[in-house]
């Protein structure tokens, strides 16, 4: 079985924004530098044949570039915030490849429901059902000091077909295949 998703990858610059942002957290998961990506579509745990359906669909996907904008930061959970989030402003571009993506996974036989469709990069994630009392007016004043400073722009040129293996810090993410990017930096399914 494999546990997989498709993302965009994030630049080395825009790693380093967003690493130096994280370095004021100091409660919470850290997310990784290397885990950084953009969400396509979650396809979850499949046999690999299945998995090897979703490669081929998505190899016929032609993406133009896109160009993604960071605008702040974010939480998941509302008053129990459960992750931290840099804002992705929506577009119609993303939307479109979101969409050929999600019916690449349909059409190799992968259920993956409805979902609202928020981009983001995760930052960082809060155990349990989320942060209470003290540490959300920590995060509140971690996101004060840090408004209007949180922005950043990049474009992706492709996306990422990734394997998700959870450990006991974080998960770890390898490249399965690479779509729309240069050759010399293509992963390959095998």
């Amino acid at each position: 079985m494999i546990r997989a998703f498709v993302g965009i990858r994030v630049p080395d610059d825009i790693t380093r924004l967003l690493t130096g942002i994280q370095a004021g957290l100091d409660f919470g998961r850290i997310v990784p530098p290397q885990n950084f990506h953009v969400t396509l579509a979650y396809l979850g745990e499949h046999p690999e044949p299945v998995i090897e359906d979703v490669h081929s669909l998505l190899d016929g996907i032609r993406p133009d570039p896109i160009d993604l904008r960071i605008e702040g930061l974010g939480v998941f959970g509302g008053e129990k915030p459960r992750s931290l989030f840099a804002e992705i402003v929506p577009s119609k571009p993303l939307s479109t490849l979101r969409k050929k993506v999600r019916t690449a996974a349909r059409e190799a036989g992968i259920d993956l429901g409805h979902e609202h469709y928020h981009p983001h990069i995760t930052l960082a994630r809060f155990a349990g059902n989320g942060l209470v009392g003290p540490e959300v007016l920590d995060l509140q004043a971690f996101l004060s000091a840090r408004m209007g400073r949180t922005k950043g722009a990049f474009t992706a040129e492709g996306f990422t077909l990734f394997e998700s293996r959870l450990g006991s810090e974080a998960p770890h993410y390898t490249p399965l295949a690479e779509y729309g990017v240069p050759e010399e930096l293509k992963h390959s399914l095998t």
